[in-house]
């Protein structure tokens, strides 16, 4: 990474992707600098690390010169820093455009998708860090066995997301392109599935020469896009179907978690085991399987070491058993995540009950997908609905939806549901009605995992 080597300045350091960057350069030997709005533990640890942080933005926290200037997808042009930057002639890097130059420098693994690319590239990760391959990484959530969201190692792999909003994908030119499945989401941004599949196609077509597309064989809308790519490029597909390149077949459940045997192109690889619940984490594993043999990492190696790969944080996160009531804690915000996580938790736990309490994630994706979030919870004896937390969304959008008009579709379908506003009169509400053998799981991208928490400290006071 000698050539862009040097000193840089993050506006809106503390995010879980910048402050990976800022990681990998510091760890790399850049210098830098950068600010955020809060006080934060992930602010603190840069810190220690030597970065040199201000909080709240002002122009004065550049000390020029700097090599470029590195922001956040929320970042806006009036931003004080950024308007300085612009002026003294900066160069200036979206976060997105920052990953790609980095990437650049080794052999890039983009781990794209719908659903669930911090819990693949993740595992990937971890590994082939267990395979003693050393690889550098970005992972959108804390990977707690390997210490961080972010990494780097000796190795010439760097392991990183690659998000579809805004396109910010096309900003990565990988040698390995990972693509787990395309389904209806940000339909604030994009047209329709077409749309997407067009930027996915995009993508994936920019992979280096030589390099690889790593697919889903079982998705339709991924299938569209393998037909649109360019000769030449090199496409291998996973699935659990004797038509995809690597395959799992003979599954079994052994205390709630999948046993299979492994394929790669109709020859028997062996025999493995995951320790993640779930049948579309069978999925996700075999991109793991895939994109790691294609890294170098050796067949026999791979299927001995997946199993010690046990998740990321806030994906299925086991919080507290107490008194027989068992809580977990969920990212899941569209309806396939929320489909998917509810089964895996029926498959594993086993619960009398399951009390899902569900925190909408931005009211144009509720209302888009609206229908769909009312089939999601068929697997949840009871789901909980607060306010819908929002972040990008306009006024007018927060007028045409909102949790109410949720609960009642979800109640449409003949599942029980509850409109209760605020976290702290979820708890109360949990507190009455949670019986012993009961499974709580609260669910989303936001700040649903407080009550989780209040309901835990208030259970362990109690008893």
């Amino acid at each position: 990474m000698t050539h862009i080597t040097g000193k840089y300045h993050f506006i809106g350091i503390g995010g879980i992707g910048m402050s990976g960057l800022a990681k990998l350069l510091i760890r790399s030997g850049s210098a830098v600098t950068g600010s955020d709005l809060e006080e934060t533990e992930v602010v603190v640890n840069l810190r220690n690390m030597g970065a040199d942080i201000k909080i709240a933005h002002s122009a004065e926290n550049i000390a020029l010169p700097v090599q470029a200037v590195v922001i956040s997808a929320a970042i806006k042009e009036s931003n004080p820093e950024l308007i300085y930057a612009r002026q003294n002639g900066c160069k200036v890097y979206k976060y997105a455009e920052m990953l790609g130059a980095m990437m650049d420098e080794y052999d890039g693994i983009a781990v794209s998708g719908t659903h669930g690319k911090s819990t693949t590239s993740g595992w990937l990760a971890h590994l082939l860090t267990a395979a003693s391959q050393g690889p550098n990484f970005i992972v959108g959530a804390d990977v707690a066995q390997l210490g961080d969201s972010s990494g780097t190692g000796p190795g010439k792999s760097f392991i990183a997301e690659a998000c579809e909003y805004d396109r910010s994908f096309l900003n990565i030119s990988p040698k390995i392109a990972v693509i787990l499945n395309i389904d209806h989401d940000h339909l604030d941004y994009y047209k329709d599935i077409n749309d997407i599949i067009d930027a996915f196609t995009e993508f994936a077509s920019g992979s280096k020469d030589g390099g690889l597309v790593i697919a889903n064989g079982q998705d339709r809308n991924v299938a569209a896009l393998l037909k649109r790519l360019p000769e030449g490029l090199k496409t291998q597909t996973f699935g659990m179907d004797w038509n995809c390149d690597i395959s799992a077949h003979n599954i079994d459940i052994v205390d709630g978690l999948y046993h299979f045997d492994v394929y790669l192109g109709g020859q028997l690889l062996g025999r493995t085991k995951i320790s993640l619940p779930g049948e579309h984490n069978i999925m996700n594993s075999l991109a793991v399987i895939s994109a790691a043999i294609a890294s170098g990492a050796t067949a026999n190696a791979v299927l001995n070491l997946l199993d010690g790969f046990t998740g990321i944080d806030r994906r299925l996160m086991f919080k507290a058993e107490q008194d027989g009531i068992t809580i977990l804690d969920d990212y899941a915000h569209h309806p396939t995540e929320i489909r998917a996580s509810l089964g895996a938790i029926r498959q594993k736990y086993k619960p009398n009950r399951i009390l899902c309490i569900f925190q909408p994630h931005q009211y144009s994706r509720t209302r888009f997908l609206l229908d769909d979030f009312a089939e999601s919870f068929k697997l949840a004896d009871i789901t909980i609905v607060p306010d819908i937390y929002f972040v990008r969304d306009t006024a007018a959008m927060r007028k045409e939806v909102n949790s109410e008009v949720l609960v009642e579709r979800i109640r449409g379908n003949g599942c029980q549901a509850l409109f209760i506003k605020n976290f702290d009169s979820i708890c109360q509400y949990l507190k009455t009605i949670v019986k012993t053998g009961d499974l709580i799981v609260t669910m989303g991208a936001g700040d649903i995992w407080k009550v989780a928490d209040e309901y835990i400290q208030w259970l362990r006071t109690d008893s």
